[in-house]
Formats: C-alpha cells, structure tokens, sequence
C-alpha cells in the first residue's frame, strides 16, 4: 500500500475515532442529564411524602391534644360541681353561725 493511502486510512481512523469519542462524551452527558432529572424527581417526591407525613402527625398530635383538653375541661366542671354542692350542704349552717354570732354581738353590745 502507498504511503498517500496509508495517510488517508490513519486520517480516516483517526476521524472515524473522534466522532466515536464524540458521540460517548454526547451519550455520557444525556445519561448523567437523565441522572440529575431523575435525582430532582426524586428529591421532590421525597420532600413531599414528608411534608405529608408531617401533617398527618401534626392533625395527630392536634386531635391528641383536643381529646385532653376535654377530658381536663370536664374533670374541671365534675370538681366545680362537687364544690358547689359542697357549698350548698354547708350553706345553711353557716348562715346559722353568722347569725348566731350576730345576735352574740348584738346582745354583748346591749
């Protein structure tokens, strides 16, 4: 083979290997391209399963604390009904004291 051909082969290899390097360096930008959307894809599903799961705790959390603030509400009014009951059995023997003691005044006083 002459040398003219030779040159041409080796040129022609060597244009036939840039456009091979070309065309993976292309594909290896689509693939790590495709890598980066796919990762933001995941990312974003990932922060909202948990912003999700963070209200879902937190209407948790808020029913939790409804439930207790009833039950105190209502043991609140159970000890203001037992005290006014109280109140009301000890109410008329101490009208009966405070006039008693009245009437001691009055007569001490007389």
């Amino acid at each position: 083979m002459a040398r003219p051909e030779v040159l041409e082969r080796v040129q022609a290899a060597e244009e036939e290997a840039d456009e091979i390097v070309a065309e993976a360096e292309a594909e290896a930008e689509a693939v790590v391209a495709e890598a980066e959307e796919r990762a933001e894809e995941i990312i974003a599903e990932a922060e909202d399963e948990a912003a999700e799961l963070r209200e879902e705790r937190l209407e948790a959390a808020r029913e939790e604390l409804e439930e207790e603030r009833e039950e105190i509400l209502a043991e609140g009014e159970a000890d203001r009904e037992a005290l006014e009951a109280a109140a009301a059995e000890n109410r008329e023997s101490v009208v009966e004291y405070v006039v008693e003691r009245f009437e001691e005044a009055v007569h001490a006083q007389a």
